[in-house]
């Protein structure tokens, strides 16, 4: 029986593997360590051309919903800008630290800076400025668009409803469990210093002179950090409902002296 064909983009993908596994002898790396390699390569091309699939759906979605107010007769006093906690908490958090049994500082600094200071910084000017268009298209002004960071959480181990299950988290504990980080106060310490990070980097974005509509919220030492602590969070990222009623107050304040 005849063999099937591989596709053009099969066939393409064999070749550059092929030349790949040729340049990796000749360099002396292994095969493996090639595959691996060009796997990666791969992998990360296809999330980035997902991610900007989703991004423009969400911007396409965002134009129709704000079509709808205006028809309303209604015009959006701001825009709440929310965004990065992901990047930062999760399944990827432990590639932000370093193991605690190397004599290197407990934060990577290298993937610290290519996430914060880097990728998010760049992702916020991207969303601000799609933003701040299609508001200039329906009212030939932007809206106002409140951006925030986050307070700082305990990385104590506590998920959705106790994370048990399927129920989401925890999401710190995990990772500093998994590079040797075992001292909630020290942990509790670094999880600050990423915040930090994370604050200054919207700080800085939203001072960007073109943003002049942007505001940036700052909402550390909203929330309790002290003993008491589990009054004002529900887990280890969300607040309670008194957490979250303190916050909703800093948004509102905000929103009043737009």
């Amino acid at each position: 029986m005849p063999t099937k064909k591989k596709p053009a983009s099969k066939r393409a993908a064999a070749a550059q593997v092929d030349v790949n596994l040729r340049a990796a002898v000749a360099s002396g790396r292994s095969a493996a360590e090639e595959v691996i390699a060009l796997r990666t390569k791969q992998l990360r091309k296809r999330a980035a051309i997902e991610k900007k699939v989703a991004r423009s759906r969400q911007f396409a979605e965002f134009a129709r919903r704000l079509e709808k107010v205006l028809r309303d007769g209604k015009v959006p006093r701001a825009i709440l800008l929310s965004g990065g906690g992901n990047d930062i908490a999760g399944d990827e958090f432990a590639i932000l630290l370093n193991h605690a049994a190397s004599t290197l500082p407990p934060l990577n600094e290298d993937i610290v800076r290519g996430v914060i200071d880097v990728r998010l910084k760049e992702a916020y000017a991207r969303i601000i400025s799609a933003l701040t268009a299609i508001a200039q298209k329906y009212l030939n002004r932007p809206i106002p668009i409140i951006t925030h960071g986050y307070d700082y959480p305990v990385p104590d181990g506590r998920g959705f409803l106790g994370g048990w299950w399927q129920l989401p988290g925890p999401w710190l504990k995990p990772g500093f469990q998994k590079k040797g980080h075992d001292s909630l106060a020290t942990n509790t310490m670094l999880i600050g210093q990423l915040i930090d990070r994370f604050n200054a980097m919207l700080a800085t974005v939203s001072s960007i002179p073109e943003f002049a509509h942007v505001q940036y919220l700052d909402l550390r030492g909203t929330l309790k950090r002290d003993g008491t602590y589990k009054k004002d969070w529900a887990n280890e990222l969300h607040p309670s409902q008194t957490g979250f009623a303190l916050v909703t107050k800093k948004f509102a304040d905000a929103i009043e002296q737009l």
